[in-house]
């Protein structure tokens, strides 16, 4: 019971001088209505528990009634508002969201339960703005988090209203190779020519073309993509890299981390013929920087 769920369009704060949206969920269970009066003459520690049962998945009416009856005065009686079935999308909501804000059924069975409260408490309330903003913070900012519309279908994320910046990104893979393939590698006696070569070209032409390779990625204008291959002599491995530069409106990381492994699936290709038992590992983004997110470093 340790677990609070706040919302940003609620405009509550952690004082709790007003109710917040848990511990209004926690009234409708009981069908009770709460004075502003009644809210502040309990503690907060008894405020602050409503929250958190309110916040859980299935409201503890047992934990709760103890604590509303210190309220004073006394609440009211009201009309009851259960949670919702999570198995179906009420009408009244769909009506209230109309077809263009459509919930698709594996959404809304994924929110959590007082997500699902909070969208049937606004559309039954007086205030359109209230519904759309809790539309908006609960299931279309969760939509452009995870590249899926409302309607729970695949799209590409509007970036159209972001502004310009110079956005990169450097990520990294390791190819671990037989004694016999390295050698092969730094002699440049592969049967397919320059591996070490091959391969840089491969990564630059690879980060050029991950919208045709990622689904939902966006096209960018890169400015920058530098690869480079170290081998290692002591435990005949490459680490590649791969440095992206864009000025645009959204992050370059897919293009680095694409790079890298294409660079080293084609250090496989190129050496494949000597063993088959190349291992390509680690790779991960190391940097970006750029952004609203801000500035990363593993």
């Amino acid at each position: 019971m340790d677990i609070e769920r706040w919302f940003r369009f609620d405009e509550v704060d952690r004082s709790l001088s007003l109710l917040p949206l848990p511990a209004r969920r926690v009234l409708d269970n009981f069908g009770l209505k709460l004075s502003l009066m009644a809210w502040r003459s309990l503690s907060f520690e008894d405020r602050q528990a409503l929250v958190r049962l309110g916040s859980q998945p299935k409201v503890d009416q047992s934990a709760a009634r103890p604590i509303l009856a210190k309220a004073v005065p006394q609440p009211d009686a009201c009309d009851k508002l259960e949670d919702p079935d999570a198995s179906v999308v009420p009408g009244f909501l769909s009506s209230a969201l109309g077809i263009e804000r459509a919930i698709a059924q594996e959404l809304w069975g994924a929110l959590h339960p007082l997500e699902r409260w909070v969208l049937c408490k606004c559309a039954n309330g007086k205030r359109a703005e209230r519904l759309d903003s809790a539309f908006e913070e609960i299931i279309r900012q969760r939509s452009v988090l995870s590249h899926l519309n409302a309607a729970g279908e695949a799209h590409m994320v509007a970036i159209g209203a972001k502004p310009v910046t110079l956005r990169r990104a450097l990520a990294a893979s390791v190819v671990s190779l037989s004694e016999a393939a390295f050698s092969s590698l730094l002699t440049g006696n592969s049967a397919k020519g320059d591996v070490l070569g091959t391969a840089r070209l491969a990564g630059i032409m690879a980060a050029k073309q991950t919208a045709q390779l990622i689904p939902l990625c966006h096209p960018l204008a890169l400015s920058k993509v530098t690869i480079a291959l170290a081998p290692n002599t002591t435990d005949h491995t490459v680490t590649i890299t791969a440095e992206v530069e864009a000025m645009e409106r959204t992050g370059v990381e897919m293009e680095a981390l694409v790079a890298v492994s294409v660079a080293a699936l084609t250090l496989y290709d190129m050496l494949k013929a000597i063993d088959k038992r190349i291992v390509i590992e680690r790779t991960r983004l190391l940097e970006k920087s750029g952004g609203k997110s801000g500035d990363f470093r593993a």
